[in-house]
């Protein structure tokens, strides 16, 4: 886990609106899912179900750089458990996000965003535990 700086975040729960914003973040690119999870081990291919083998690789330092934007409701939802100390308001709403990683050699950029792109992404606000009312 990687901590941005604080004014990397923007928040407008009544608005609707949401960003993050960061640009020259430092980080590892650990090729694939599966060395990410075995730190850098890869798999051997032979499970017990069928898997490919995956070559272990050496993580690559990168430099990250991304936005992304939340706006426009499409749906809300009130929750409120008691029992468990929790409640939230919670809206489905419209995102896209941009990035950019590079390395030595090596520059990757997404596409430009399209919220046609996002299959769901919600923003919440919640009350639990000790902060419970």
């Amino acid at each position: 886990m990687v901590r941005v700086p604080d004014e990397a975040v923007d928040v407008e729960f009544d608005k609707a609106r949401a960003s993050l914003r960061v640009s020259g973040l430092p980080a590892f690119d650990d090729h694939d899912l599966a060395n990410s999870l075995t730190d850098g081990q890869g798999l051997p291919g032979n499970l017990g179900f069928t898997y490919p083998h995956i070559p272990g690789v050496f993580p690559s330092r990168v430099v990250l750089a991304f936005d992304v934007e939340w706006n426009g409701v499409l749906a809300t939802a009130q929750i409120h458990n008691g029992a468990q100390r929790f409640k939230g308001s919670f809206l489905q709403i419209g995102a896209t996000i941009k990035w950019a990683a590079e390395q030595q050699g090596f520059r990757f950029e997404s596409e430009a965003p399209s919220p046609g792109r996002n299959l769901i992404s919600v923003l919440g606000n919640e009350q639990n535990g000790a902060f419970f009312a």
